[in-house]
C-alpha cells in the first residue's frame, strides 16, 4: 500500500496526527491535474483584457476550491466511506447522472488533453511529428505510466512536473515585472466597466482549477493510504497547500497577461492555441530562451492534467463499478470504504483500466474527424452541471446523519459550500442557455 501509516495498531492508526510538509502529497497532485492549459489561457486573457482589476475573483476562486475539496476529503476521512458511495445513498439519480457524464466527459476531454499536451512538444521540436502523432503518443505514455505504477510512484513524478510549472510561472511573473501598487489594488472586489461583467467574473472565480479533480481529491487521499479522521489535520493543511499553490499559478499568469498583453494592446486566442501565441510574444521579448522555457513549463501543465485524470477520474470509475458490483449481489447496504481505495488493489483492477483505454484510445477518433457538433454541447451541458452537483451534494451529505456529527459542517463550511453550488449553479445555466439548441435538433 502506498500509505504513510507506520503503526499496527488500531488505536495508534486512528489518533490524530499533527500537520506536517512530509505528508504533503494529495494536495499537490490536485493542484497539478486541476490547473490544466485553458485555465491558464483564461487567466491570461483576464489579465490582458482587464489588467489587475480581476485579481481578487482569482483569489477567490482558490478559496471555493478549497472548500469543496476540504469537504470531499472530510467526507472520506471522517465517515470512511468513498464519495461516490455517499453519492449512491442519494439516490439512483447521482448514478445515472455520473454514468453518462464520465462517459461522454472522458471521450471529449481525452482528445482535448492529448491535443493541448502535443501542441507545445510540436512547438519544442518543430518538423520531428505532426501535431496528432505528438498528441496521441503523450495519452500512450499517459496510459502506459498509469498502469504500471501505483499512487506514491504517481505523485512523485506529479510533484516533480509541478516544480517545473512552479519554476516557469514566477520566473515569468518576475522577469515581466509587475507593478506591484496595481496589483494589490486589484485585491479590492471591483468589477470591469463593459457588458456582462459579473457574468465574465463568475466565469474566472468557477473556472480556475474546476474540474472532477475536486471529486478526486478524496480517492488520492485514501490511495496515500489516509483512510480515517486520525488524519483530518494533515489532509486540512494539505488541501491549503494545493491551492495556495494553484493560486500562485493563477496570479503569476495574470501578472503575465497584465503587463505583457494589456500594456501593450496584444490579444491572444482562447484555447490552448494561444498559449503558443503568447510563447511567440515572449521569443519576441525576451528572447529564445525564455521562450523554450515557457513551452516546457505548458507541457508540464498539460501533461500533469491528462496523467491526473488518468489516474483520478479512472479511481472513481472503479469505485462506480464496485458499488453497482455490490448492488447487485445484494451486498449494497456494505459501504465501499476508503481502505479497498488505499490498498492499491483498485489501481489494477480491471475496470480502472478499462477506464484508463477509454480515455485514450476512442478519443483519438477526434483528433482526426473532429468533434462531433452535438456530442460537444452534451459535454457542454454535463461538464457545467458536474460542478453544481459536486457542491449540493456535499452540503446533503455533510449536513445529515450520514456524517459522524463532529466531522458536519459549520457555519462556515456550508456557507462556502452553498456560495459555491450557486455561483456554478449561474453558470452552468449561462452555459445552457448559450448552447445553440436550434442547430441541435
Amino acid at each position: 500500500m502506498a500509505g504513510t501509516t507506520d503503526s499496527s495498531t488500531d488505536e495508534s492508526i486512528s489518533r490524530p496526527r499533527k500537520s506536517s510538509w512530509k505528508y504533503i502529497g494529495p494536495g499537490i497532485v490536485v493542484a497539478a491535474t486541476g490547473v490544466g492549459a485553458g485555465d491558464l489561457v483564461a487567466t491570461l486573457i483576464a489579465g490582458s483584457n482587464f489588467g489587475y482589476t480581476l485579481l481578487w475573483a482569482a483569489v477567490i476562486g482558490c478559496v471555493v476550491k478549497i472548500s469543496l475539496a476540504e469537504a470531499a476529503g472530510r467526507w472520506h476521512l471522517s465517515t470512511g466511506r468513498t464519495l461516490f458511495d455517499g453519492w449512491a445513498s442519494l439516490g439512483r439519480w447521482t448514478t445515472w447522472f455520473f454514468v453518462v457524464y464520465v462517459v461522454v466527459w472522458g471521450f471529449v476531454y481525452g482528445a482535448a488533453a492529448m491535443s493541448s499536451s502535443g501542441l507545445p512538444l510540436q512547438a519544442l521540436f518543430p518538423g520531428v511529428m505532426g501535431l496528432k502523432a505528438w498528441a496521441m503518443l503523450t495519452g500512450v505514455v499517459g496510459l502506459v505510466f498509469v498502469w504500471f505504477n501505483k499512487y506514491d510512484v504517481f505523485e512523485k513524478v506529479m510533484t516533480a512536473l509541478v516544480g517545473v510549472m512552479f519554476v516557469v510561472t514566477v520566473y515569468l511573473a518576475i522577469r515581466v515585472t509587475p507593478n506591484l501598487g496595481d496589483a494589490f489594488a486589484g485585491l479590492l472586489p471591483v468589477l470591469p466597466d463593459e457588458k456582462d461583467s459579473i457574468l465574465n467574473t463568475l466565469g474566472l472565480i468557477g473556472g480556475v482549477g474546476g474540474t472532477i479533480t475536486l471529486a478526486a481529491y478524496g480517492y488520492w487521499v485514501n490511495a496515500k493510504g489516509w483512510t480515517n479522521a486520525g488524519w483530518m489535520k494533515v489532509m486540512r493543511f494539505d488541501n491549503r497547500v494545493a491551492y495556495v499553490t494553484t493560486g500562485i499559478f493563477v496570479v503569476a499568469m495574470l501578472f503575465v497577461g497584465a503587463e505583457l498583453l494589456h500594456s501593450s494592446g496584444v490579444a491572444i486566442a482562447s484555447g490552448d492555441k494561444g498559449l503558443i501565441q503568447l510563447g511567440d510574444i515572449l521569443e519576441e521579448e525576451y528572447g529564445n530562451a525564455t521562450a523554450k522555457l515557457f513551452l516546457i513549463g505548458f507541457f508540464a501543465t498539460s501533461f500533469t492534467s491528462l496523467i491526473g485524470v488518468w489516474h483520478g477520474v479512472s479511481l472513481m470509475f472503479a469505485d462506480f463499478v464496485e458499488r453497482y458490483r455490490k448492488d447487485r449481489v445484494g451486498a449494497g447496504e456494505r459501504a465501499v470504504s476508503g481502505e479497498e481505495v488505499a490498498s492499491g488493489a483498485r489501481e489494477k483492477s480491471v475496470p480502472f483500466r478499462a477506464y484508463l483505454l477509454w480515455l485514450t484510445f476512442p478519443p483519438m477518433i477526434l483528433l482526426f474527424q473532429g468533434q462531433p457538433f452535438r456530442l460537444v454541447i452534451i459535454y457542454g451541458v454535463l461538464g457545467a452541471a458536474f460542478m453544481p452537483f459536486l457542491a449540493l451534494t456535499l452540503v446533503w451529505l455533510l449536513n445529515s446523519d450520514r456524517t459522524p456529527r463532529e466531522w458536519r459542517n459549520g457555519l462556515l463550511s456550508n456557507a462556502m459550500l452553498v456560495i459555491a453550488g450557486l455561483l456554478f449553479l449561474v453558470l452552468c445555466v449561462k452555459q445552457i442557455a448559450d448552447q445553440p439548441w436550434a442547430e441541435f435538433f
